[in-house]
């Protein structure tokens, strides 16, 4: 599309969603949900982009290709499963650690939001490889 407004305003909508993004995924803490609609809001801003400039852009904005978010998601979220394993538990049992950060002091860190950063990374991903063929299949009729 050729829209000075769109492009404007896309570009001010996408660094809005990406932070709301990142709010959804940390929102829980240690608790499971954040990760798919984040992922789905991060995959909606890089769409934006190709609405607003073309697929290529949007391709390039992505430091990653959807692929690679799609195993490394997988990868994040079978590691989360495996810590339970080796802390003598069942597989994808939450395990919590409480570290002491320097300006936070001890924080309680847990599986449930590896497990989420998994799943916000194969949602963005899939979501995100999807989009961008349909776009560049409209663009190729």
């Amino acid at each position: 599309m050729n829209s000075i407004l769109l492009y404007y305003w896309a570009n001010v909508l996408k660094a809005i969603m990406l932070l709301l993004s990142l709010l959804l995924l940390l929102r829980g803490h240690n608790e499971p949900g954040g990760g798919f609609v984040g992922g789905l809001v991060v995959a909606t801003a890089f769409i934006l982009h190709a609405l607003a400039q073309n697929v290529s852009a949007a391709r390039r904005a992505v430091p990653v290709s959807p692929e690679s978010l799609i195993a490394g998601g997988l990868g994040v979220a079978l590691a989360s499963g495996v810590a339970g394993v080796l802390d003598g538990r069942p597989f994808l049992t939450g395990v919590w650690r409480t570290i002491e950060a320097p300006l936070l002091g001890p924080v309680t860190l847990g599986t449930p939001l590896l497990f989420d950063v998994g799943v916000y990374l194969v949602v963005a991903g899939v979501v995100l490889k999807i989009a961008f063929a349909m776009l560049e299949c409209d663009h190729a009729d």
